[in-house]
């Protein structure tokens, strides 16, 4: 039953082991494709896994067959005798491990961990089961059995082909006897097996391998250069100055260096290696080859900063948790006794002159904390929150008043942002721009948190920011490092809402200006004054003219002010529900109010006037915030014709307070003035013959405009003459500046970090990219370029999931190791020191493929410029090893490596020795036909393993 499921599997695979007739070429393990199918089978109280692996290769021009001269044999026994793989770097155990020469073969194990076919008798029963199977199904794939505990990785198996059977076998030892630690010994058994009975013996192969392993190279690399106590507040290896993030190894990303010296083709009697002496010089091995250890997981700080900074997202306290009270609670309770409210009203106060500085910035935060918590309390030291806030705020110096003004409006976004593609990724992770105030924000609170205090440091920056803020939007000062206009709806919330109190400090700036201003600057000739200045700015786009109209004097008084005229009070009375015609005959008992400057063009229809361009008030600004709230609100009144109708009323807002402006400026003026001045598409002009026979112009509203009830027409209805400056603000910067302020306030530090965690990728990224431009790492360049599409894909949504945001860092963190690895073997090469260019060009071709390649090939392996390099590393470490203990020193006094040496060498004892004997003989009779026979040995200071794969001829025997 068990052999008829064999078989049933292996016709299910149609494995005939003629997949491929070409030989295996150089390096396929390495740049093949291994891929594998399974299936499982039951054997009595047994199940076992079957599994079939293969190397997908391309096809090779020459044919093995014709190479090899064994046509008759099947592809498996032609491999045995391949000497193009003998050490493949990458590949299953049997071919890398044991090397056998395969590209296909079947291995059955038992299907549970804990189950192995430990006794012979069991063991010899699946061979025979396996043996019959294959002789059935005329398979000429190689069959494998693991026997014995999964952790010894034995097997035995077997491969048959017309006439031919192949038998693999295994042998593994804790401790090799000593016969068979040198070439001369493992000749003797490969002869006593394959048993010629041929006289002299045909020749034999011989291939070998030693491997040396370098460990101690400490004093020719330390991966981070030490800090510059003077330049530094703090002095943290790997630190730098706030606003860069570090970048590098703490450690060696390079744990050992792995020398396989190989002699690839050998006759037996060239070389002489017994136990006294040995001609295996490894200077004089025709190929060296070199792969290297990585450590795991090496610290790295870019990788540190990034993890730390990710788990201040996971915390749970508020800033007054972690600082105790409130920073923001008033000094002393006497201001909230009611009974003194009047007095404070009425007592005569001087009037505050601010003086923006650094120390006028480290205000009451830092007195509060240590009112609450103690003198010595402060997460932050002077120094270390002077200097942030001077990185912040450059423009807090102790100069005169028009310097500050100056800096601050240029660093408030006047100069154009640069146009290149490192720039403009704030757009695509949703961060901040490199240049501004929230970039440099979070890039001071990731080195906070890492080097002063952690999460009560990043608390206590926050306080400090948050006063900085309100300190700056009460004394009329503009925040630096933010673009100028609404917020950019691109960048993350925390910056939108940092733009939105800038807009809030303008308004507000321009406005207390504008009461400073002289009467005259208020009246409507000085308006008209304006707009005689303002006159060359008119154009032939009415829109154009439209945004001149907006000025900063519509909010040069505040809502809260009464207006008592009563001349004002009795025009608005007159004029406020009429129409444009009958505005007309009233328009001399009306003064022009709110003009900004003169059309041009276009005239008023009815009195014939000039048509006024309007001081207008600008659109409120807004976050993406209450964006979305506000359309949450409008989708809340539903589709009914009344919601219907108090939706356009509250869209209508804007377009109201510029008709209130616009009929202001333009007494007697009509409906149709304002369309043709606000929206020129809605008012259709055609040429058309009068009754004398004269061409002349005439105009009406569009179709859109006559429609019954009209949002347009009941806006001009209810609209009255009111001048911008004397309108309800569209945009209460006071209220709108306390909310913002009031957000900043209650952030928690993980919803800060949060806000900034974007703009930390974003600078990672960065750095790694300006880190790898000087190492020109091509894999590099593909991974930054995926963590780039991935980010943009992740931060895209508000809330992105943790799990997904670690990935991003751990790909940043690979990015940083790799570029950490090409720097320590370029310092362990001396890359840098090299002066013939073309050696320095080899090196470092053969730094990158160590990076890139499992196994690099040195080229004139010892006496290459890199052999000559990895030469002088070995020697180095011999010259200064560590004094072994003394039972270690008696113990390797007598060892057969040293007793072969005679004298201390100038590489360590190998820590590997693989040796591989081919011949072709004939077996098992001497007119048998001649087979390919072969046999693996590999010792290494764990254990001693022999493969050998032995080819006897069934018809001739």
């Amino acid at each position: 039953r068990f052999i008829s499921k064999i078989e049933e599997v292996l016709n299910d695979w149609k494995l005939l082991g003629i997949s491929s007739g070409k030989p295996l070429d150089k390096g396929i393990f390495t740049t093949g494709t291994w891929e594998e199918k399974s299936d499982e089978i039951s054997f009595a109280d047994f199940k076992f896994s079957v599994t079939h692996h293969y190397l997908v290769q391309e096809p090779s021009d020459k044919d093995g067959k014709e190479e090899l001269g064994e046509d008759a044999l099947p592809l498996p026994m032609q491999d045995l005798l391949c000497m193009n793989n003998d050490f493949p770097p990458r590949a299953h155990c049997l071919v890398r491990w044991y090397v056998y020469g395969l590209r296909e073969f079947v291995v059955i194990a038992p299907a549970a961990n804990n189950d192995a076919v430990v006794s012979e008798s069991k063991c010899n029963l699946l061979l025979s089961s396996i043996s019959i199977a294959l002789g059935n199904t005329g398979c000429q794939v190689p069959v494998f059995v693991q026997i014995h505990h999964k952790w010894r990785r034995m097997y035995a198996g077997e491969c048959q082909g017309p006439g031919v059977r192949t038998d693999f076998e295994m042998v593994h030892l804790r401790k090799v006897p000593s016969q068979y630690t040198h070439l001369s010994g493992l000749l003797d058994i490969f002869k006593s097996k394959i048993g010629c009975p041929l006289t002299p013996l045909p020749p034999v192969s011989i291939a070998i391998r030693l491997t040396f392993v370098l460990q101690d190279w400490q004093q020719y690399f330390w991966p981070q250069q030490p800090p510059d106590i003077d330049a530094l507040v703090g002095g943290e290896v790997g630190g730098l100055e706030f606003g860069k993030l570090p970048f590098g190894a703490c450690e060696d990303p390079i744990s050992e260096l792995h020398l396989a010296t190989t002699w690839p083709h050998l006759a037996e009697g060239i070389v002489v290696d017994n136990d006294v002496y040995s001609d295996l010089d490894p200077l004089q091995a025709p190929q060296w080859s070199v792969r290297v250890r990585k450590a795991d997981n090496p610290q790295c700080l870019l990788g540190d900063f990034l993890t730390e900074f990710f788990k201040l997202c996971r915390r749970k306290e508020s800033t007054d948790e972690i600082l105790g009270r409130s920073a923001f609670d008033e000094e002393g309770k006497e201001v909230s006794d009611i009974s003194h409210a009047l007095s404070k009203l009425t007592e005569p106060a001087p009037v505050p002159i601010p003086k923006l500085s650094v120390t006028n910035m480290v205000h009451s935060a830092k007195k509060k904390i240590r009112k609450h918590r103690g003198v010595d309390e402060s997460p932050l030291s002077n120094d270390v929150l002077n200097t942030i806030l001077l990185f912040l705020f450059p423009d807090a110096a102790d100069k005169l008043a028009e310097v500050f003004e100056s800096r601050a409006s240029t660093s408030a976004g006047n100069n154009p942002p640069p146009e290149n593609e490192d720039y403009n990724l704030f757009s695509q992770f949703k961060s901040a721009p490199s240049d501004s105030l929230t970039y440099k924000l979070a890039l001071c609170l990731c080195m906070i948190n890492f080097y002063h205090g952690g999460v009560k440091g990043v608390a206590h920056l926050w306080q400090e920011f948050v006063l900085e803020m309100r300190y700056r939007w009460e004394n009329n000062f503009l925040i630096p490092g933010l673009a100028n206009g609404s917020p950019d709806l691109r960048c993350c919330l925390l910056h939108q809402k940092l733009q939105m109190l800038n807009c809030c400090i303008e308004r507000k700036k321009a406005r207390d200006e504008g009461k400073r201003g002289s009467m005259s600057d208020r009246s409507p000739g000085g308006a008209s004054g304006d707009g005689a200045k303002g006159g060359d700015h008119s154009g032939d786009n009415p829109d154009k003219e439209k945004e001149f109209g907006k000025s900063w004097e519509s909010w040069s008084d505040s809502e809260e002010e009464f207006f008592e005229c009563l001349s004002d009070t009795e025009d608005l009375k007159g004029n406020g529900q009429e129409n444009g015609k009958k505005g007309a005959k009233e328009s001399v008992n009306l003064k022009p109010e709110g003009r900004l400057h003169p059309h041009g063009k276009l005239m008023l229809l009815h009195p014939g006037e000039p048509l006024y361009v309007p001081i207008t008030q600008e659109p409120a600004p807004m976050t993406e915030d209450l964006l979305e709230e506000q359309s949450e609100v409008l989708a809340k009144l539903g589709t009914s014709a009344e919601g219907a109708h108090l939706r356009a009323r509250m869209q209508s807002a804007c377009l109201l307070s510029d008709m209130e402006s616009f009929k202001a400026a333009n007494p007697g003026c009509c409906l149709e003035d304002f369309v043709r001045w606000y929206s020129p598409r809605d008012y259709i002009e055609e040429e058309v013959v009068d009754e004398k026979g004269n061409k002349v112009i005439r105009g009406e509203l569009s179709a859109r405009m006559k429609i019954p009830s009209n949002m347009w027409v009941e806006a001009w209805e209810t609209a009255k003459p009111v001048p911008a400056r004397r309108q309800k603000r569209l945009f209460d910067d006071t209220r709108e500046a306390e909310k913002v302020l009031h957000y900043l306030a209650v952030q928690k530090p993980a919803d800060l970090a949060r806000h900034l965690l974007p703009c930390i990728i974003h600078a990672a990224v960065l750095k790694v990219k300006e880190e790898e431009a000087l190492e020109d790492i091509s894999s590099v360049k593909k991974i930054i370029k995926q963590i780039i599409s991935h980010s943009s894909k992740v931060l895209r949504f508000p809330n992105p999931e943790d799990k997904k945001l670690e990935e991003i860092i751990a790909q940043i963190m690979s990015v940083e190791a790799i570029i950490a690895r090409a720097r320590s073997l370029k310092a362990k090469f001396g890359v840098e020191k090299c002066e013939n260019e073309e050696e320095k060009e080899d090196l470092q071709r053969f730094v990158h493929s160590l990076l890139e390649q499992p196994e690099v090939s040195v080229v004139g392996a010892g006496r290459g410029p890199a052999g000559s390099i990895i030469h002088k590393l070995f020697v180095n470490a011999q010259r200064v090893p560590a004094v072994p203990p003394l039972e270690e020193e008696l113990r390797r006094s007598g060892s057969q490596e040293e007793r072969r040496a005679g004298v201390q060498s100038e590489f360590p004892p190998p820590t590997g020795r693989e040796v591989i004997l081919r011949a072709s003989v004939p077996r098992p009779a001497p007119y048998s036909k001649a087979l390919p026979q072969r046999m693996y040995s590999v010792l290494t200071r764990e254990d001693f393993r022999l493969a050998g794969a032995f080819s006897a001829d069934t018809t001739f025997f």
